[in-house]
């Protein structure tokens, strides 16, 4: 079973799980979405209707979630699921207390939009009343990204740690090819952390500098790097071959009990060194996807090559990186228009 399968399978087991706790008109959504969504997509769906349908249990209907049915939904007004969206911003769920942002409040909004539009168009409502509510305002989160200084020292912590103790620099000498390869590879080729972990040795091609990639959706794309990425992954692969992985292990990357590196562990070591080479900065794997984005937007100026090699279906998610480098272009002309004539 390949990588994407098991974690097919994973997910899929998390949606019965949410499932088994809400009413069964809920399974015939999750039916209908199936064909046309990941997994993954639905398992956010389950976690959101989960904590929608414990909402409606403790202040609205009033009655165990299994036992809420569609008549009680056609009862629900407006003001229901407005007060529900403010409820969201700090809530109590299976013990633990959570708390949304306004994008979580937006994606927690469209999860039961989405629910309500099914039952509707499926007869199974008469009306639509999620239909009725605005989106909260979404403001612009800042662009953080790795200047060319910062991601030589970002680098030179994973090759050369100064700030680690010695326990931790101990343990450095044993992922240090790795971990280099892994940061690289990001910076090099501005890969999802998703893509990356799930990698195999065989989808990589050295005689054309190329790789396979398996995208959102499973669509799979090649995808070329350079001779920096190149020599790093060698080195990688060189000190892959001591190791004594499972005869069946394929995994490109793999942790210190040699099974595919999980996407935690990956998170962790690319903050553990963004911490020593950038510490005002919150780097993230993802935010290691956005410097290359913004770097490659500055070499082509081309926006459509930049959403191609990310992999955006649509070319407004990759202008972000455009507005990135805004204020560096406002900065570029700033001495191109003369007041006083020479």
């Amino acid at each position: 079973m390949s990588f994407y399968e098991k974690r097919d399978l994973k997910n899929m087991q998390k949606i019965g799980s949410y499932l088994s706790n809400l009413p069964e008109y809920c399974f015939d959504f999750f039916t209908g979405i199936e064909n046309n969504t990941s997994t993954l997509t639905r398992v956010n769906y389950a976690m959101d209707l989960s904590v929608f349908f414990d909402y409606l249990e403790k202040y609205v209907i009033k009655k165990p979630k299994m036992q809420i049915g569609l008549a009680d939904l056609e009862k629900l007004e407006a003001r229901n699921i407005e007060n529900y969206l403010s409820y969201l911003s700090y809530y109590e769920i299976n013990d633990k207390m959570e708390k949304n942002t306004e994008r979580g409040k937006a994606r927690k909004l469209a999860s039961v939009r989405s629910f309500f539009k099914y039952l509707f168009d499926h007869d199974m409502l008469s009306s639509n009343v999620a239909s009725k509510i605005k989106t909260p305002k979404l403001h612009n989160k800042e662009i953080i990204r790795l200047e060319k200084d910062e991601v030589e020292r970002l680098l030179d912590a994973v090759n050369s740690p100064t700030t680690f103790s010695a326990r931790q620099k101990n343990y450095n000498k044993h992922t240090q090819e790795r971990d280099n390869a892994i940061v690289t590879l990001f910076l090099g080729t501005g890969i999802r952390i998703s893509e990356l972990v799930g990698l195999n040795v065989e989808d990589f091609d050295f005689s054309q500098n190329a790789f396979k990639v398996t995208r959102k959706g499973g669509n799979q794309t090649i995808l070329y790097f350079s001779l920096e990425v190149q020599n790093a992954l060698l080195a990688w692969l060189e000190k892959r071959k001591t190791l004594n992985l499972p005869p069946e292990e394929n995994a490109m990357f793999v942790s210190l009990q040699n099974k595919r590196i999980c996407v935690r562990a990956v998170e962790n070591l690319v903050k553990k060194f963004a911490k020593e080479g950038s510490p005002l900065k919150k780097i993230s794997p993802h935010k290691l996807r956005s410097t290359f984005g913004t770097n490659l937007y500055r070499e082509t100026k081309d926006i459509y090559i930049v959403a191609d090699v990310l992999g955006h279906k649509d070319v407004n998610t990759t202008k972000k990186h455009y507005a990135a480098i805004s204020e560096d272009m406002r900065k570029s002309v700033a001495g191109k228009i003369k007041i006083h004539r020479t």
